[in-house]
C-alpha cells in the first residue's frame, strides 16, 4: 500500500524550483521583505508573492505584515522527514546498484573464464 504524505508532497513541490530554493538560502542568512526578494531575484512582485505562497503552504516560510511591508522568514518546520525519505531511497538505490555491479562482475568473470578455456 502506498503511503501518502501531503507534507512531503508540498515540501518537494516547493523545493523543486530553483528560485524557491534560492529564497530559502537567502532567508537562511536574514529575513527579507517580498519586495527585496523580488529585486534580488529580478522578478515581479507578483511572481515573488506566488513563490513565497508555495513556500508558506509547505511550512518552510512564514510571513508577517507590518504596515505595507510583508516580511519573510524561515518557518519553524525542519526538513527532517524529507531527509529521512531521501536517505531511505538513496539506500534502496545503492543496494540495487551494488547488486547490479555484482551481476556485471559475474558476467565479466564468466566471459574471461570462457575466453581462457579456448
Amino acid at each position: 500500500m502506498v503511503q501518502l504524505s501531503p507534507s512531503l508532497d508540498l515540501s518537494f513541490a516547493a523545493l523543486s524550483d530553483a528560485t524557491r530554493r534560492g529564497v530559502l538560502e537567502q532567508l537562511g542568512r536574514a529575513d527579507a521583505s517580498i519586495t527585496s526578494l523580488a529585486d534580488t531575484f529580478q522578478m515581479t512582485l507578483t511572481g515573488m508573492k506566488k513563490h513565497v505562497a508555495v513556500l508558506e503552504r509547505a511550512g518552510l516560510v512564514v510571513t508577517a505584515k507590518a504596515g505595507r511591508v510583508r516580511t519573510c522568514r524561515l518557518g519553524a518546520r525542519d526538513l527532517e522527514a524529507e531527509a529521512q525519505w531521501i536517505e531511505a531511497h538513496r539506500a534502496l538505490f545503492a543496494a540495487r546498484f551494488d547488486a547490479l555491479d555484482r551481476i556485471i562482475l559475474e558476467i565479466k568473470q564468466e566471459e574471461e573464464d570462457g575466453a581462457a578455456s579456448r
